[in-house]
């Protein structure tokens, strides 16, 4: 049974529904007899994949700022969620460069508003904010960072990330804690690929668009190396995290990471080219390399995912081979395919992780 059905017949909000990961999870929750509340500033890209599966028919959606503390709250007190998933940021490391300012409000005075808001929450309810592995203060070491590493960040966005975190926790122990009927928990989790993204300047969106177009892509740092690994993977995370916290098994307040496999871990160069082999494209065709790099970016980071393991029972499900091929499988789809059916297919893509997870006995599906 999926997460012991807790989610059927639930309410759920989501904060950043239109987005790349707030589609999937929309997409996923509907699958698991949710019913989904979104409230997100807008739809973020063109095309978009809240557009393309057409979600708004099937979920309850609002439109807001997620720094409007008023409106969130009356919203959230509207509904009375028994779920939350906090997921509306700015969540592009080039967008921070341009609007360091509305990155910062967006990540810290909106995570501060949801937490506001669970202040005034009387009734049973779980809320999952999600951050990002970026919220670490990254020294490039080899080593995955723990969740109780140091926070930090040089550039905007890391920083932003950062300073949520800090907001959670001094919320969490000033008014949270003690809340018997609330239970919240942090997730940290990174560079997130998958069928649907549109976002602006991510490895995969710019190299299926230039394919497509029969175009090479130019990347800026073939050698950066990234553990890849495909949405469905951190948001099985996030659903555990949630199942657990309702259920007791996990303390309220904690921080968790989700991340792949070690072997996962791939130069941006060598991700691109295995794109390109599914596409049936050569590696002369498909890569165009360009040292025109705008802006400093980490080299190297990765999540050590050993609590998931002991206190959630939860790992990754996907290799990295089988990530790649859901990709292309999806995008293959959408521009080859039949657009309406683009719904039917990513349930389907759900449907098959779900069984690959099922025949490795993971907790969560059992």
């Amino acid at each position: 049974m999926i997460y012991n059905n807790i989610f059927c017949n639930k309410r759920v909000l989501i904060t950043g529904n239109t987005g790349f990961k707030g589609s999937w999870l929309s997409t996923w929750l509907l699958r698991l007899g949710a019913d989904v509340y979104g409230y997100s500033l807008n739809i973020p890209s063109t095309p978009s994949m809240f557009e393309t599966l057409k979600l708004e028919n099937k979920i309850h959606h609002k439109f807001g700022d997620i720094r409007d503390k008023e409106q969130l709250n009356t919203y959230i007190q509207d509904i009375k969620p028994d779920f939350i998933f906090h997921l509306a940021a700015q969540a592009i490391v080039s967008t921070s460069y341009k609007n360091p300012f509305d990155t910062i409000t967006t990540n810290v005075v909106g995570t501060a508003a949801v937490l506001d808001a669970l202040r005034n929450i009387d009734w049973p309810c779980t809320a999952v904010l999600i951050t990002s592995d970026k919220a670490y203060d990254n020294v490039e070491w080899i080593w995955g960072y723990r969740e109780n590493d140091a926070m930090g960040g040089k550039d905007v966005y890391s920083g932003s990330k950062g300073a949520a975190e800090l907001t959670i926790k001094c919320y969490f122990h000033s008014f949270l804690k003690n809340k018997a009927n609330l239970k919240l928990g942090v997730a940290r989790a990174g560079n997130v690929i998958g069928g649907g993204d549109w976002s602006a300047d991510r490895i995969v969106v710019d190299t299926i668009k230039a394919f497509s177009q029969g175009k090479p892509v130019e990347i800026r740092s073939p050698k950066a190396t990234r553990p890849w690994q495909h949405v469905l993977e951190p948001l099985s995370g996030y659903l555990r995290l949630a199942q657990m916290l309702t259920e007791g098994h996990v303390n309220s307040g904690e921080a968790f990471n989700f991340g792949p496999r070690a072997e996962q871990t791939k130069t941006v160069l060598q991700l691109v080219t295995d794109l390109a082999s599914l596409w049936h494209m050569t590696p002369e065709q498909a890569v165009k390399v360009t040292d025109q790099i705008p802006f400093e970016e980490a080299k190297l980071l990765k999540l050590n995912c050993d609590k998931a393991l002991a206190y959630l029972q939860w790992h990754s499900t996907c290799s990295y081979n089988e990530t790649v091929r859901m990709i292309v499988d999806w995008y293959s789809a959408y521009y080859n395919g039949d657009k309406e059916q683009m719904f039917e297919l990513t349930n389907h893509q759900i449907a098959h992780y779900e069984q690959c997870a099922k025949d490795i006995q993971l907790a969560w599906t059992l």
